[in-house]
C-alpha cells in the first residue's frame, strides 16, 4: 500500500473516533444546551486553535484563499445535515437513524466518479457494501415505515456525502488550518444569529464540555482534512463505518449501554471492510510498482 494512502486511512479512522467522543460529549450537552450554543462555542475554540497555532499571518491568508467559496458552500451542507439529523433524531429511533445516515458512504462513492472521477475498484464497492451491511445487522432497523423523519435523515446523509466529496475536491487547494479556519468561521456566523434566541448560562461542568468539544472536534478536524488529502473517497469512505464500533463502545463505557449479539456480528463485518481496502489497496501498489 502507497505510504500515502496508508497514512490517509489511519487520519480518517483516528477522525471518525473522535468525531464519535465528539459527538457523545454534546449528546451530554443538548439536555441543558441548544445544539446552536453547543457548535458556536465549538467554533470559537477551534477558531482560537487555528490563531495560536497558525499566527496572525492565517487571517490574511485565508481571506485570499480560493477555497473561501467552496468552503462556504460546505459549511452550508453541514449545517443542513446536522439540522436534518437532529430533528429526525427526535422522532426516529437510534438503530432506524444511525441506518439511514449511514447511507453516506455509498453516497459518497457514488459522487466520486463523476465529481471526483475516480476509479472505484470493485473491492472498493465490495467494502462499501459490506460495511453497510454490518451497520444494517449491527443496528438492526425492523420494521421501519416511511415517513418525514425517514427522509431527513437520508438528506442528512446525502448532505453529508456531498460535504465530504466536496472537501476532498479542495483539500489540494489550501493547508487544513487554513480550510478550518474558513470553515468555522462561516459556521460562527451561522450559528451566531441564532445565539441570542436560545442562549442559556453554562455551569462550570457545561463549560468543560463545550471546551472539550472544540478541542476533540478541532482534533478531528485536523485528522479528516489531512486523511483527505492522501486517499481516495472510494478508498476512505468504509472507514467511516468504524464511528459505529466507537459509538457502541462509548455506550457501554458512559450510558452502560450493553451491546446485544448482533452488535458483535455488525462490527466484525465493519472490521472486515476496512481489511478489504487494506488488503486490496496493499496488492494494488505492489503491482504498480512491481
Amino acid at each position: 500500500m502507497k505510504t500515502t494512502v496508508g497514512l490517509g486511512i489511519l487520519l480518517t479512522s483516528l477522525s471518525y473516533f473522535l468525531f464519535t467522543l465528539h459527538d457523545g460529549i454534546i449528546k451530554l450537552l443538548v439536555e441543558t444546551t441548544a445544539v446552536w450554543q453547543i457548535l458556536f462555542f465549538r467554533s470559537v475554540v477551534i477558531l482560537a486553535g487555528c490563531l495560536i497555532f497558525g499566527g496572525p499571518s492565517l487571517v490574511e491568508e485565508a481571506v485570499r484563499s480560493p477555497v473561501v467559496k467552496p468552503m462556504m458552500i460546505r459549511s452550508l451542507l453541514l449545517l443542513g445535515a446536522w439540522l436534518c439529523y437532529y430533528n429526525a433524531a427526535r422522532e426516529m429511533q437510534l438503530a432506524e437513524l444511525t441506518t439511514l445516515y449511514y447511507a453516506a458512504p455509498v453516497v459518497a462513492t457514488l459522487l466520486a466518479v463523476p465529481i471526483l472521477k475516480e476509479r472505484v475498484t470493485l473491492p472498493r464497492w465490495s467494502a462499501v457494501v459490506v460495511g453497510f451491511v454490518g451497520v444494517l445487522i449491527a443496528t438492526n432497523p425492523m420494521g421501519m415505515t416511511l415517513r418525514p423523519p425517514v427522509f431527513l435523515a437520508l438528506l442528512a446523509a446525502f448532505l453529508w456525502a456531498f460535504s465530504t466529496v466536496l472537501l476532498r475536491r479542495t483539500a489540494m487547494g489550501a493547508r487544513t488550518l487554513v480550510q478550518m479556519s474558513v470553515t468555522n468561521t462561516f459556521f460562527l456566523v451561522l450559528t451566531g444569529t441564532m445565539l441570542f434566541q436560545v442562549w442559556h448560562t453554562p455551569s462550570l461542568p457545561e463549560l468543560g464540555l463545550s471546551l472539550a468539544t472544540g478541542i476533540i472536534g478541532g482534533v478531528a478536524q485536523v485528522a479528516f482534512f489531512e486523511g483527505m488529502r492522501r486517499a481516495p473517497i472510494s478508498v476512505l469512505a468504509p472507514f467511516e463505518y468504524t464511528s459505529l464500533i466507537w459509538a457502541f463502545a462509548l455506550g457501554y463505557a458512559i450510558w452502560r449501554d450493553i451491546p446485544t449479539l448482533n452488535v458483535f456480528f455488525g462490527a466484525a463485518l465493519i472490521c472486515s471492510a476496512g481489511l478489504i481496502i487494506i488488503f486490496s489497496e496493499r496488492m494494488l501498489s505492489r503491482r504498480q510498482s512491481g
